[in-house]
């Protein structure tokens, strides 16, 4: 079985997972854009004291700095920075005797300043270095200022400000996460009073669900109230249909018994033969309404896969009405025209036998004493087949179709059979895409009985 989870876990999973995906993109985007921030800092926190230290080089001849500019050279951006400047003959004027390893050279005559990453007593170092001409003393020409600074300032620096994003981040995410959870559960509060309302429903009770819910379930709770709908339409019908049946066995039955009991206590053996032949025509009787009830409760099943025979409509007309022929029919003639193509159909066969007997027999019964003729034809077109019996009985008014086509009915107190027959037809129509029609011929009735190609 497959596993399920929670809706409130899914709902905070979809949520969550992209928000930490994108709290992970924008941490790794806030570590370069802190390095990059870092780098711009204190290069050009560099280039302010190397300006600084060439102004005071100037002004004081390389004697003293302002106290300024020692300031800045103390503690820029949160680390000594180390310098030394050189004469254009090559030697120092100020600043610390032992330079960096690694500085780039450049030709004489460039004033362009540069970075460099250099090594200083083997700690590695970012430095800047500017050319500028200028007069000290006796000497006119190119000044070369230098000043460095231990990259270890600028990665503890790095390292804070990715701290203080890693808990601003962490902290929105873990805020997000409990709004989520608790908003969802909230949230969620229409479907627990929805499952009560559920709940409460049972064989007996079947309503529909009339509370309100939020509009992403109102589909849900729309086809549950059509389900409930149905099942307490069916449970009516099958109720309704239990009634009738055991109104229309209760005579027949009753019957049955009352003429065994009469063949038991018959006075001589002609009188007991007389009675038999009676209780076994009831008996028929009673077995053809059990077995109309129980067709009738057939049609109801007719599954995809009964439904899926492929057959010849027309070997099924020619084999119903040659039942009847080789019946007694009391002078009535059963015509077949049958279709000049082999049309096959695809559906239950014997179902639909059963319905194109079922319109042959109504007739039979029902068509009176003028009754002489049963034609039966077939009527194809593109998306359908007509089977279509027609006689030349009494035939029915609207009324009494109305009434032949109602479960049990009866359209007169004389009339025969079990008022399952056309009911009986019109269910295995509609169970094939099809239905059934029953019109005034004049004289006779005609039974179009249709069902999908």
């Amino acid at each position: 079985m497959k596993r399920t989870y929670s809706l409130r876990l899914r709902l905070t999973l979809i949520i969550l997972v992209p928000l930490l995906f994108v709290a992970g993109a924008t941490g790794l985007w806030q570590l370069n854009n802190a390095r990059v921030t870092a780098g711009e800092v204190f290069d050009r926190s560099l280039q302010s004291a190397a300006l600084a230290v060439t102004n005071d080089v100037a002004l004081s001849g390389g004697d003293a700095l302002a106290i300024e500019t020692r300031n800045i050279l103390s503690d820029t951006s949160g680390g000594p920075v180390f310098y030394h400047v050189y004469a254009p003959d090559g030697v120092g004027v100020t600043g610390y005797a032992t330079p960096p390893v690694g500085i780039p050279s450049s030709e004489d005559g460039d004033l362009s300043p540069i970075y460099f990453n250099a090594e200083y007593l083997g700690r590695d170092v970012r430095g800047f270095r500017m050319r500028s001409r200028m007069q000290v003393d006796d000497f006119n020409g190119i000044f070369t200022t230098t000043v460095w600074q231990d990259v270890t300032i600028r990665e503890a620096f790095v390292e804070d400000l990715m701290l203080r994003s890693l808990v601003t981040i962490s902290s929105i995410i873990t805020s997000l996460a409990l709004i989520v959870w608790f908003g969802i559960r909230i949230g969620l509060h229409p479907l627990n009073d929805l499952q009560q309302a559920i709940d409460q429903r049972s064989g007996e009770v079947l309503k529909p669900i009339q509370r309100p819910v939020p509009v992403e379930v109102e589909g849900i709770v729309r086809t549950l109230n059509r389900l409930l709908g149905q099942v307490s339409e069916a449970m009516a019908t099958q109720g309704e249909f239990i009634s009738n049946a055991a109104h229309q066995l209760r005579n027949p039955i009753a019957g049955v018994l009352a003429l065994s009991e009469s063949v038991r206590s018959a006075p001589n053996d002609t009188a007991m033969r007389e009675r038999a032949d009676d209780l076994v025509s009831a008996a028929k009787e009673t077995s053809q309404l059990a077995q109309k009830l129980l067709t009738y409760e057939r049609t109801k099943s007719i599954s995809p896969a009964s439904a899926k025979e492929t057959f010849s409509i027309n070997d099924v007309l020619t084999g119903v009405t040659k039942e009847y022929r080789n019946t007694d029919l009391h002078g009535v003639e059963i015509l077949l025209e049958p279709s000049s193509e082999e049309i096959e159909v695809t559906g239950d066969r014997t179902m639909i036998r059963e319905a194109v007997s079922n319109l042959i027999d109504n007739a039979l019964k029902h068509g009176g004493p003028g009754l002489s003729e049963i034609q039966t034809h077939l009527e194809p077109s593109p998306g359908e087949i007509t089977v279509v019996v027609k006689d030349n009985g009494i035939g029915l008014s609207d009324a009494q179709i109305h009434t032949a086509l109602q479960r049990f009915g009866q359209v007169s107190e004389s009339s025969e059979g079990s008022g399952l027959g056309l009911p009986i037809v019109e269910r295995v129509a509609e169970r094939h895409g099809g239905g059934l029609k029953l019109t005034g011929a004049e004289p006779g009735l005609e039974a179009r009985f249709s069902i999908a190609r």
